[in-house]
């Protein structure tokens, strides 16, 4: 009997491997501390993260993330807005 489950997560973690990882650096602390949003997939689900200057490089190296555009942000941070105020058309 062949375990088909076992092959369908590879395929998932394969799928999920391949998906775009974005950065957008919101600030530095001391010159030490790197505060920044990481997403997976999609720029406007993120996870807000602090790391050491070294360690940021190491992650986005690891990650092979790709710098948020400025378009991008505009649109996160105009998603945002929208969550916290409602439609404001």
């Amino acid at each position: 009997m062949q375990n088909h489950g076992s092959r369908s997560s590879e395929t998932a973690r394969e799928q999920f491997d391949q998906l775009p990882r974005f950065v957008r650096v919101r600030g530095v602390i001391d010159d030490r501390f790197i505060e920044f949003d990481f997403a997976i997939g999609e720029p406007s689900l993120y996870v807000e993260l602090v790391l050491p200057r070294d360690a940021f490089q190491s992650f986005c190296r690891h990650n092979r993330v790709t710098m948020m555009t400025d378009e991008q942000a505009r649109q996160v941070d105009a998603d945002m807005e929208k969550w916290r105020y409602g439609d404001l058309k």
